[in-house]
């Protein structure tokens, strides 16, 4: 079963230096027929202008991915870490038992756009902690590249959870199949161009909650970017 989520119908937060567009529930957004998928809790789609951002704030016990699709995005922590996010990079933070950071577009001149993930950890209480790696193009191109994953294999940044997430950058006409174990279930999030699933079509922004199938298989009818969420 495909239930799809569109992108117009996401919440939507937007300020003078902010355009947010929530696919579940989040802050001043509440939709209670969107409250998350499994341990999937939040995806936001953020484009921040130039020298805009979010100062320093507090989280805990969430795994938080960023995923850079145009730009550079500045991170600082309570950890003492710092680094510029760009295009085709992952960072993973361990918000555990508490963690203080602050997220800011590095340039002065361009916008940069970004998902923001949050996935709930298996357990309570973590040791805050961080990690980065980046993917070039050629590792996403065509194929559904594991960039996130409970074990860190296959040089994957390591999530406290269950939960593969692949990333991939598809050319018009590429059509690829993911298959998905018996018992998990899958979210699509379609972050640029045109795919197809199945019989549906699904443009940026529009995502797609998939249960009982026993495969993903996708079209893109033009260029795009897509991620998969493989979820217990």
């Amino acid at each position: 079963m495909i239930e799809v989520r569109r992108s117009a119908e996401r919440g939507k937060t937007a300020i003078d230096w902010l355009d947010s567009r929530h696919s579940f529930s989040f802050g001043e957004y509440w939709d209670s027929a969107h409250m998350g998928f499994g341990p999937l809790r939040v995806i936001n789609e953020d484009r921040v202008a130039p020298g805009g951002g979010f100062p320093t704030h507090g989280h805990r016990d969430m795994e938080i991915l960023t995923w850079v699709l145009d730009g550079a995005l500045a991170h600082r922590d309570s950890l003492g870490s710092g680094a510029v996010l760009h295009t085709g990079e992952l960072q993973r933070m361990t918000a555990g038992t508490g963690i203080r950071h602050s997220e800011f577009n590095d340039s002065q001149d361009a916008p940069v756009h970004f998902l923001q993930i949050w996935i709930q950890p298996e357990r309570t209480g973590l040791a805050p902690g961080y990690e980065q790696r980046a993917f070039d193009d050629g590792e996403i191109r065509n194929r559904l590249r594991l960039v996130a994953s409970r074990d860190g294999r296959s040089g994957s940044v390591s999530l406290a959870r269950d939960a593969d997430v692949y990333a991939a950058r598809l050319t018009a006409g590429t059509t690829l199949t993911q298959p998905l174990a018996p018992g998990r279930r899958a979210w699509l999030q379609v972050a640029r161009g045109r795919v197809r699933l199945g019989e549906l079509a699904f443009d940026a922004g529009d995502g797609a909650a998939i249960t009982g199938e026993s495969v993903v298989a996708l079209e893109a009818e033009v260029d795009s970017e897509v991620l998969l969420f493989d979820l217990a």
